[in-house]
């Protein structure tokens, strides 16, 4: 009895194990076969602390400045100036009320976890339709880490570049947004007319201001700098492990040998990715004007983490790569899709519509290619000029 009991439990771990065990040591046996497993442990090695060192790092400086000054600009009202400015542009765009905007400029000074904080405020979600209310975990991922990624691309010398891309980023917005609107009112009619929460009479027409706190200038800048550069290295410490884990096996997945050999240095690998990408890489050229089948490690990695894909970027440059189209395609891509594969599970869940996943997810993978058909035939276009 004893012995069927611990079979039975043994074999209950087999579904999920197996498959599990044979796709990672496939993996890690395939590479090896490759490079050596010797050159395999060193490029990975090597390849992660120069990733942390060069691409971490650098990222984190930026999260700590950009957060500093998002925090700047909460403190002395000018996100609500921007909210207000904006308001206007929502319901011809987005289809969503003019206080969106506000989640829009949240999201685009931080990262896209900002838009449900906002959402949980029932001063805020009062003014939606359960439809829009939904369609905001699509519309607050494509402004998520907008600051950074501009910040960074610009960092790397390009300058119109990365605003191509951000107009870009917003046409893809307009479709996933208002894509993800449809598949809910199709799937739930009367979300058509219900209201995201009930009406109270708590809830005043407008909110009322809160009263600034009886400080200097100068305590509240310094303040502000400081709880903002605080928060910037949360994020930038959040990111760590998607760089290192998911741009070195993209890198592997990606770059060649050094010299013709592998020698355990960085930035190896297999050049997988490419070579798959090469067979249907006209594809990729029309739509996105990719001249080389390596850049297409970037969407990859977006998928899971922006700023992991920002980590490939200085090695495209390097590489003679990445020209001004494709920069301004992987801002675009970069800031529509923004991880949204590892967020819009968890986003869609806190706001309690987590059967409605697989269509945010699906209109957003639309969404993102737009951005980046977008923003290749605009820099086409802004070539010509």
């Amino acid at each position: 009895m004893t012995m069927g009991k611990k079979k039975s439990g043994i074999w209950k771990y087999i579904p999920e194990g197996v498959p599990c065990s044979v796709i990672v040591f496939g993996m890690f046996t395939y590479i090896g076969m490759q490079m050596g497993v010797p050159q395999m442990l060193n490029t990975i090695m090597k390849t992660a602390h120069d990733l942390l060192l060069n691409t971490c790092f650098y990222l984190m400086a930026i999260c700590v400045i950009t957060g500093a000054i998002g925090k700047i600009f909460v403190e002395f009202n000018v996100v609500k100036l921007l909210e207000r400015l904006l308001r206007p542009f929502m319901g011809p765009l987005f289809n969503l009320p003019g206080v969106a905007s506000l989640g829009a400029v949240m999201t685009f000074l931080s990262d896209n976890p900002a838009i449900i904080t906002l959402s949980q405020d029932k001063h805020f979600s009062k003014y939606f339709k359960k439809y829009q209310y939904i369609s905001l975990t699509n519309f607050g991922t494509a402004f998520g880490m907008d600051l950074l990624v501009i910040v960074f691309m610009v960092g790397q010398g390009f300058d119109a570049e990365p605003f191509i891309g951000l107009i870009g980023a917003l046409t893809g917005c307009v479709v996933s947004t208002r894509l993800m609107q449809h598949f809910v009112v199709k799937a739930y009619p009367k979300f058509l007319e219900e209201n995201a929460v009930e009406a109270s009479p708590k809830f005043a027409a407008e909110e009322e201001e809160k009263a600034v706190e009886d400080k200097s200038i100068f305590i509240r800048t310094l303040n502000a700098l400081l709880d903002g550069g605080r928060t910037g290295v949360d994020v930038g410490m959040a990111i760590i492990p998607g760089v290192l884990i998911i741009s070195t096996l993209v890198m592997i997945l990606t770059f060649g040998p050094s010299n013709g050999t592998y020698d355990g240095e960085a930035y190896e690998g297999i050049e997988l990715l490419p070579y798959l990408a090469d067979k249907v890489n006209f594809i990729f050229e029309w739509l996105f004007g990719f001249r080389d089948p390596h850049l297409v490690a970037f969407p990859i990695t977006a998928l899971g983490a922006v700023g992991a894909a920002l980590g490939l970027i200085p090695s495209f440059v390097a590489e003679g790569w990445a020209d001004g189209n494709a920069i301004a395609v992987f801002t675009a891509i970069g800031m529509c899709w923004s991880g949204y594969l590892s967020t819009h599970t968890a986003m869609l869940d806190s706001l309690g519509y987590r059967e409605l996943t697989s269509k945010a997810i699906l209109a957003h993978t639309i969404g993102g290619l737009v951005a980046a058909v977008a923003a290749h035939w605009i820099y086409v276009l802004y070539s010509l000029i």
